[in-house]
């Protein structure tokens, strides 16, 4: 499928967007493995989520699908899971696959995690070295490196572990496994990813302490079922922020969005840049911050994005890279090299399209280098099958002069299904 669209002059009027994929994905696997019945309202109904939730059913899990985006899980308990018949496809969902390899690595059961090309060419060996050293066995392509992943689950042990690189998706992984452990497993993180699965297993009443940089959960507690009520996603709405940020004129409040202080580094760097965003009607919601986001446009300027930043907004930098196409002055961004073993190499794909774009931007091996503000000029652009990398270039078409194409954006639906009918409303206010 090919999006095609023109540059406009402003953007105007009030939107909602879908719930929280990082959520919507734990929500479903929690509440899985929880005692009782847990209701999920405003899950993410996107292919990514939606293979989680093939994933839990395959394991035996009852899931009724209600109106308006609502779920209700019977939960198994820890130790109610089945072995599946099947392979468990996770299609190219980066977090079913490792979030499910530590959960399966407990399990008194086979079982084998496939998924679509991309996700068969993504670093598995970060989740799967620190499983083994629990006593997961596990096996793959490469030794365990790359997917299929065949686990065989049993008997875990404790473990203290420094994650040797940021990742909310490793973290996740091992906490799921320390629900199974003989005794305390400690994570370390280097610096801080987001913590929903921390926040969700507080409420399920988790045997867990958390005092950063060290999370500490005690296995063999069961969990409790809950509600969750998941917020719009704000690596969504991020799309929207960044847009009426850079095109004169607009105005837009995005309602009832996540604004987690470690996911929320959009907000942050955009303010860093010079936007205008107000924070309205905050409140804590299934222990999850909330609000809503009014944005105006503003004059930005380069910054210097860096270490400390990137765990914070690593799905939003080729947004970023677009806002900076427009800003006044450079903007650096350095030690992202996780980019490049994202759905494609990130960076590599956003300073190849920007530039066909007019953008003067330069790839760096950690980052990436743009010089603003520059004339952007619509083109013929490719996804490479990456919806952070479709939709970033939507926005850049938003602000370029003539017609844009982006091949293949059927891919957008993983994660923000109808993304294309909520701009055109927007557009047409």
């Amino acid at each position: 499928m090919e999006l095609v669209l023109e540059g406009i002059p402003k953007l105007k009027g009030k939107l909602s967007v879908p719930g929280d994929k990082s959520i919507s994905h734990r929500a479903l696997i929690l509440g899985s493995i929880a005692q009782g019945e847990t209701h999920i309202y405003n899950f993410l109904n996107s292919l990514d989520c939606l293979k989680t939730l093939e994933c839990m059913q395959a394991l035996g899990v009852e899931i009724e699908r209600g109106s308006n985006h609502s779920l209700k899980v019977k939960g198994r308990g820890l130790y109610g899971l089945e072995e599946p018949a099947e392979v468990l496809e996770v299609g190219n969902s980066g977090t079913t696959i490792r979030l499910l390899a530590g959960l399966l690595s407990g399990q008194k059961f086979y079982a084998v995690l496939n998924g679509d090309s991309s996700i068969r060419k993504r670093p598995m060996k970060r989740v799967v070295e620190p499983l083994r050293l629990m006593g997961a066995d596990i096996g793959g392509r490469e030794g365990g490196a790359l997917a299929p992943l065949s686990i065989r689950g049993g008997r875990l042990a404790p473990l203290q572990y420094t994650l040797p690189v940021a990742s909310a998706q490793v973290k996740s992984a091992l906490l799921l496994a320390g629900l199974y452990a003989a005794g305390e497993t400690i994570i370390r993180e280097p610096l801080s990813t987001r913590d929903h699965t921390e926040r969700m297993l507080q409420m399920m009443q988790a045997d867990l302490e958390i005092s950063p940089p060290e999370i500490k959960i005690r296995g063999g507690k069961e969990l409790k079922a809950t509600d969750i009520y998941v917020p719009g996603d704000l690596s969504s709405a991020a799309y929207f922020l960044t847009a009426a940020s850079l095109l004169k004129g607009s105005q837009l409040t995005i309602e009832q969005v996540g604004i987690n202080p470690t996911r929320s580094g959009i907000i942050k760097i955009l303010e860093k840049m010079g936007a205008r965003i107000d924070i309205l009607n905050f409140e804590l919601k299934s222990n999850e911050p909330r609000a809503d986001l009014r944005i105006k446009y503003a004059d930005l300027k380069g910054v210097e994005i860096g270490k400390e930043d990137i765990p914070g907004l690593i799905d939003e930098l080729p947004l970023i890279a677009v806002a900076a196409t427009q800003a006044q002055g450079i903007t650096v961004v350095s030690e992202a090299e996780e980019l490049r073993v994202k759905e494609t190499d990130r960076l590599k794909a956003i300073v190849s399209e920007l530039k066909k774009m007019g953008a003067d931007i330069e790839e760096r091996e950690d980052g990436l280098v743009v010089k603003g503000p520059a004339k952007l000029k619509g083109a013929v652009t490719e996804s490479y099958s990456d919806h952070r990398m479709a939709m970033s270039l939507a926005i850049a078409a938003l602000l370029a002069e003539g017609k844009t194409v982006i091949k293949n954006a059927e891919c957008i639906d993983i994660s923000f299904p109808g993304f294309e009918k909520t701009l055109n409303k927007l557009i047409n206010f």
